[in-house]
């Protein structure tokens, strides 16, 4: 059984926002959500830690909360003018200082609570304290640009926690595999000349953002190459899901020869998310979680942190966070997934599982991974 730490706190949850219909903020003849508030919502993060604690998964891991980030780290990626900004309308009553980024009073330690997460998981599975860890942070960071703000997310939480690592010297060489189905072009733009990170990023094309996410972004400057784009038309499902881990991300995160491999983990990709058309399944997340533990066995003695990203179904995202921390802890603990069978019957059929295996291959060779 693997030191799986699980880095959460519940002011995270208490992060709040304006009126949403989907991905759009309410207006005119548009109903809000009838929970009122963002689909980045706080039960579907509740309620995977509440399913841990019925398991008794949670009980296995080493939980723990973290201090807030501070300014020198946030500085590492985010300008002054930026942080006094949002920390202003945070202690004014809130606002919106992106694109699709509200919060309410005291956002600002809200999400530097977030970024802390992050920061603390990474640096204890660097320092050897854990062997992996997995940071329930909220709001999210991969689509947060240095200067903008959009996508739900406030703070860049991962790409903070990998800045401020190199600063403290704990690693050099990193992966960032991003599988939220929606582009990570915050984590993309900061590490885009930086050729110690490889960025990849698995998602539904054209879905958020859909102007970013090509797959001839390939970074820039010294970071030329150190860019994997990988989109995906609507209803991929498992089976492509895993031959993409297998036949693009193994071979390209092998040859980056990694310090520690970071996960963006998004759970949107899910059959039923209401903000996707992918058709993963808990069983999918479960695989690749083991893809990358097996990557990370081989590459650095096991060195595995992952941040929670999106996911917008409450009925599922417990099962496909707990297949997950199942797999990172090894604890032996399982949450039968009750949509299981029904969501196996929505996968695509035998003949769509070819098309998308040809477009994979397309991918493979043009980014010459081997």
């Amino acid at each position: 059984m693997n030191k799986t730490g699980f880095f959460w706190d519940e002011k995270c949850f208490w992060h709040s926002g304006g009126n949403y219909a989907g991905k759009l903020p309410v207006g005119g003849l548009v109903q809000p959500l009838a929970a009122g508030g963002l689909p980045e919502n706080p039960e579907t993060k509740r309620r995977l830690k509440n399913l841990m604690d019925v398991t008794g998964l949670l009980g296995a891991l080493r939980t723990q909360s973290a201090a807030e980030a501070d300014r020198e780290m946030l500085a590492r990626v985010h300008p002054a003018s930026f942080l006094d900004a949002f920390k202003r309308a945070s202690d004014t009553g809130g606002g919106e200082l992106g694109l699709r980024t509200p919060f309410g009073q005291g956002g600002y330690e809200i999400a530097t609570l977030s970024v802390g997460l992050s920061v603390a998981a990474l640096e204890a599975v660097l320092k050897g304290d854990l062997d992996n860890a997995y940071a329930l942070s909220r709001p999210p960071g991969h689509h947060c640009l240095p200067e903008f703000p959009n996508g739900f997310c406030l703070l860049a939480n991962l790409a903070i926690a990998i800045r401020n690592a190199q600063a403290k010297g704990l690693a050099k060489r990193f992966v960032v595999l991003d599988w939220d189905v929606h582009h990570g072009n915050g984590t993309e733009a900061i590490f885009i000349e930086d050729p110690d990170v490889l960025t990849i990023s698995i998602h539904q094309e054209r879905n958020y953002p859909t102007d970013t996410g090509d797959v001839d972004v390939r970074g820039e400057g010294a970071g030329a190459g150190a860019n994997m784009n990988i989109p995906l038309p609507p209803g991929a499902g498992n089976a492509t899901y895993l031959e993409v881990m297998e036949r693009i991300v193994d071979p390209a995160i092998r040859a980056h020869e990694p310090d520690v491999i970071v996960i963006a983990c998004g759970y949107d990709a899910a059959v039923n998310d209401p903000l996707s058309c992918m058709l993963a399944t808990a069983d999918t997340f479960r695989q690749m979680t083991r893809m990358v533990m097996e990557l990370a066995g081989d590459l650095c003695d096991g060195r595995l942190m992952m941040a929670h990203e999106g996911g917008y179904s409450e009925s599922y995202v417990p099962f496909c966070g707990h297949a997950v921390l199942e797999e990172m802890s090894e604890a032996g603990i399982h949450a039968a997934d009750p949509l299981a069978e029904n969501f196996a019957a929505s996968q695509p059929n035998d003949r769509m599982v070819r098309v998308y295996s040809d477009l994979i291959t397309e991918m493979r060779d043009f980014f010459n991974v081997k």
